[in-house]
């Protein structure tokens, strides 16, 4: 192992070199009452450089979207938000039809049981 020197150096050249980025608390959901975790997928019905903007600015602004992915495929959003309930879920997704340009389908995975979720990247 390294002594506390070499191990300090060796994260602040990782910090200088943007491989670590920042350090996060891990807070648990269901302390928080966010026990409902869920997926969606959305597909547009027109794509273009100001309808992508403003789905980007509209899902960054939504407290509930813990992130959201552009993806290939028969979809063109994957969406993962944590909700208290089903109720605001359905909430959000009437927000996010009803907001987002050009949504015209949508496919929900409610999750059941969590086998693995990690923030860890191997060094």
């Amino acid at each position: 192992g390294l002594s506390a020197t070499p191990c300090a150096e060796r994260i602040r050249r990782l910090e200088r070199n943007g491989v670590i980025t920042g350090y996060h608390a891990r807070v648990s959901p269901q302390a928080l009452g966010k026990n409902l975790l869920v997926f969606l997928e959305i597909k547009l019905s027109a794509k273009s450089d100001e309808v992508f903007e403003k789905i980007r600015k509209e899902l960054q602004g939504m407290p509930d979207v813990m992130e959201c992915h552009l993806v290939s495929g028969d979809f063109d959003y994957l969406v993962k938000a944590r909700l208290a309930e089903m109720n605001d879920y359905r909430r959000l997704l009437g927000d996010i039809l009803q907001r987002l340009p050009a949504s015209a389908e949508s496919r929900s995975y409610v999750v059941m049981e969590e086998i693995k979720e990690t923030f860890y990247l191997q060094v």
